[in-house]
């Protein structure tokens, strides 16, 4: 603070006379028990900006700080008219003007505690220990004299209590054990002010605020409640009044240039009158500006149209109905620019005041009482300091007025006090002297002749539940009379569909929308992450919401599937027309030379072989999984079981030609049954044992894609899968080896040679079928299962039935006995 000069007292020596000096009150009446008072009534400032080095600092009067201090006046003149608050006692006070400095407020706060003594005594004051000038104190209006002073009467146990002093700081009872308040701390306005901004949608902001303790410690708390509520700050400005010019032009340039629409302001009157006139010089684009409660409602800051729609919490307005009556010689002659002829020191020059002027005709701070907001804020610390004092000397029925109280005792009782209020405010202070935090959110909106005016449009109440604290009650005016919500934002927000990406260097408000990857998605805006859907779904294709995942089998529907049924059925049919044909000419020599009975049961076992892959398509179940590889293995086993014993009757009957061989007795027709039997049972077991200890049942494949579902049979027991394909393969093989031996046997129609082929091509089949199987994807891997079945049941009955067919339908005379005979005999030769 700058000290003040000397000569400052010579433009205005009354005022240095009323106010100024400590000892001497600038109000003040006698009574059993004394309140102290001290507001800033005057003003130490620059009135030019032009010459920061040279010119002296000059005395402004404050109407609004004497209206506080009429206040003080008016509620103990009421006070000691009442009769159920000190009944038969007397309040006093005593009034003093800071000039809004702390060397002053210092010297008041020794005066005070002293005596009226400006300068502290050894040898006297410590003998006056408990006796103090005051009982208590009201005051001060700033945070920063506020602290000085209640570092000071904390030493002597002197309770202040403060309507304006709002800084976080001063609810540290270790450092201000007897300091309370009327008005909020700043913690509760600046926790207010960023649910606000969050409220509204205001991610990117300036800030400015005072350079005091009033500014950067409400601008702190605000900064870190912003913080949490992710809102970012492009600019944080200081400045004081007294600071050189070319920091006001810094700031204001800052302004100026940024990007952020909305600006919040933590500054004190004095600051922000001196800040919107600089810009005022050269106007700034419209500006959404959130204010703090020292300007938001301060009726100077109407004129300035550049503030239209500004917002802001301010204390609750309340009435005071009779605080409109006389007041000071000063103040007369300063509005209406006369002179009291009984005055000494009146301005030279000026007429006469002559009873004409009218009081109710003023228009300015001190008359206003339609706006009593922190006047109310003096008028309850009036209040609960008189019923501290009465708590402390009075029962229900009487008060002590020979009871000696110390300070201490109005400390303790002011802990406890708890009333209402005439005008139906809550009076009471938690155990850091604060009070419950109530604002109400102000609108600076036009009226319909022009002009600027306060509108109470929400409220915030620091009381109610986690989340209900803020309420709207009315449309809000927003800057240049707009009813849309202004938009401040580093970047645009990020649609569903896309997550942010903070930008490198930039704070976390600043980001790029990237694109949720696939299987991602975001369904909400500005989304930090993107989600991952559920293993069963997909992201659509803008990654906003979840579909279900298409789930992919080989379905009766599907052209492959259609053409694979075709060739079955066509295969079957094929396989009962050769057996029409067999049976038709079953007396003929062809069929009764290979085994009609073994070709029946072949022809048999290759239409099922063909039926059989019918199981494989269609959505897998339980049942179809479980019948799919069993069918396929019995009935496959029953065809090669069948070529199998055709394969050794040819052998035997060549054994069977050689002199006393009787082999043929050991293969006969019973034999061929039995062993066909057998081996099929054999295949039967190991199914059976397959389907009691882990069959194969349907799956959900999620791994092999994944935009989709693989309906897939799982085999159960990868042991049992492959026992079936082995036990195929061996008799595969075993029959290939034996008719491969017989191949060259001489006989007129060697069928040996045809099923060396059919083995031929069913081992070529299922050896490839293998790779296949496990690279095809999808509903592909069934498709390549049912073309191995196909093949390989195409392959035999090709091989084996066609030549047959071939000489009965279209060679009948090939179909002959002597034919065949004949045939024999010039080989044999």
């Amino acid at each position: 603070m700058t000290a003040l000069r000397p000569a400052t007292c010579e433009t205005n020596p009354i005022s240095c006379r009323l106010w100024v000096e400590p000892q001497l009150p600038g109000l003040s009446m006698n009574g059993d028990f004394i309140i102290g008072g001290i507001f800033s009534i005057h003003n130490y400032m620059i009135l030019e900006q032009s010459n920061y080095s040279t010119q002296p600092l000059q005395l402004q009067c404050s109407g609004k700080e004497l209206q506080f201090a009429r206040a003080m006046q008016f509620a103990i003149y009421e006070i000691n008219n009442r009769t159920d608050l000190l009944p038969g006692i007397s309040l006093g006070y005593d009034i003093h003007d800071s000039c809004a400095g702390v060397p002053m407020a210092v010297k008041v706060a020794f005066a005070l505690a002293n005596g009226v003594e400006t300068v502290f005594n050894v040898s006297e004051s410590c003998s006056k220990s408990g006796s103090s000038a005051v009982t208590a104190l009201v005051g001060e209006s700033g945070s920063t004299p506020t602290m000085s002073m209640a570092r000071i009467l904390g030493l002597f146990g002197i309770p202040q209590v403060s309507h304006f002093a709002t800084c976080a700081c001063l609810s540290d009872k270790r450092q201000y054990p007897a300091f309370f308040r009327t008005i909020p701390s700043d913690h509760y306005q600046a926790a207010a002010l960023a649910k606000l901004v969050k409220y509204f949608g205001w991610t990117w902001i300036g800030a400015v605020r005072s350079d005091s303790d009033y500014g950067n410690n409400g601008m702190a708390s605000f900064l870190k409640a912003a913080q949490e509520e992710g809102i970012c700050v492009e600019y944080s400005e200081a400045y004081y009044r007294t600071q050189p010019r070319s920091k006001l032009e810094r700031v204001a340039n800052v302004i100026r240039r940024s990007t952020a629409r909305v600006i919040v302001a933590f500054l004190a009157a004095g600051d922000m009158r001196i800040l919107l006139e600089e810009l005022v010089r050269n106007p700034p684009p419209p500006l959404q500006w959130i204010g703090s409660e020292t300007w938001i409602s301060h009726p100077e800051f109407l004129r300035f149209n550049m503030c239209s729609g500004a917002v802001g919490f301010g204390v609750p307005r309340s009435v005071i109905p009779a605080l409109k009556s006389p007041w000071f010689t000063e103040f007369w002659e300063r509005s209406f620019s006369c002179s009291l002829k009984k005055q000494t020191g009146s301005s030279v020059g000026a007429r006469e005041c002559d009873g004409s002027e009218d009081i109710r005709a003023l228009q300015n701070p001190y008359t206003d009482t339609s706006q009593l907001r922190i006047t109310n804020m003096v008028y309850k610390a009036t209040y609960a300091i008189a019923h501290a004092i009465h708590g402390a000397i009075c029962n229900d029925t009487q008060c002590d007025r020979t009871i000696k109280l110390s300070p201490l005792q109005i400390l303790e009782q002011l802990k406890k006090v708890n009333f209402t209020m005439k005008n139906g405010f809550q009076v009471s202070f938690d155990s850091r002297g604060d009070p419950v935090a109530v604002y109400e959110l102000i609108n600076w909106q036009f009226k319909k002749d022009g002009a600027l005016d306060f509108m109470t449009v929400g409220q915030y109440d620091s009381s109610k539940p986690r989340g209900q604290e803020f309420s709207m009650s009315r449309a809000i005016s927003w800057m240049g009379g707009q009813t849309k919500v202004p938009v401040s934002v580093c970047s645009e927000s990020c649609p569903p569909g896309t997550r942010k990406a903070v930008q490198k260097g930039k704070p976390i408000c600043c980001y790029d929308c990237i694109p949720c990857a696939d299987g991602e998605i975001s369904n909400a805006t500005d989304s930090l992450d993107c989600e991952h859907c559920p293993p069963e779904f997909w992201s659509n294709e803008r990654r906003f919401s979840c579909l279900p995942k298409p789930v992919e089998f080989l379905s009766w529907e599907d052209p492959l599937s259609i053409i694979l049924t075709a060739f079955s059925v066509f295969g079957a049919f094929v396989a009962l027309s050769v057996a029409v044909v067999f049976y038709k000419h079953r007396t003929s020599p062809i069929v009764r030379a290979n085994n009609s009975e073994l070709s029946f049961l072949l022809l048999f076992a290759l239409a099922l072989c063909f039926l059989c892959s019918l199981t494989f398509i269609g959505e897998p179940s339980g049942w179809s999984c479980m019948l799919r590889h069993t069918a396929f293995g019995i009935t496959f086993v029953l065809c090669i079981s069948c070529v199998l014993g055709k394969t050794i009757v040819v052998l035997m009957a060549f054994r069977a030609t050689l002199p006393g061989s009787n082999v043929m007795k050991w293969f006969g027709p019973p034999e061929q049954r039995l062993s066909v039997l057998v081996f099929t049972l054999i295949q039967v077991l190991i199914c059976i044992l397959w389907l009691t200890i882990s069959p194969p049942f349907p799956f959900k494949n999620f791994k092999h894609y994944k935009e989709r579902i693989i309906l897939e049979c799982r085999l159960g027991s990868a042991i049992g899968f492959w026992a079936v394909l082995g036990y195929i393969g061996l008799l595969a093989v075993l029959c290939f080896v034996l008719a491969f031996l017989a191949r060259k046997l001489p006989d007129n129609f060697n069928e040996a040679k045809f099923i060396t082929f059919s083995m031929l091509i069913f081992c070529a089949v299922w050896i490839t079928f293998i790779p296949a199987y496990f690279s095809s994807p999808g509903k592909f891997t069934v498709a390549v299962e049912i073309f191995a079945i196909l093949a390989s049941s195409f392959g035999l009955i090709i091989c084996i039935f066609a030549p047959k067919c071939f000489i009965i339908v279209f060679r009948p005379d090939q179909n002959t006995k002597k034919h065949l005979m004949g045939k024999v005999q010039s080989k044999s030769l």
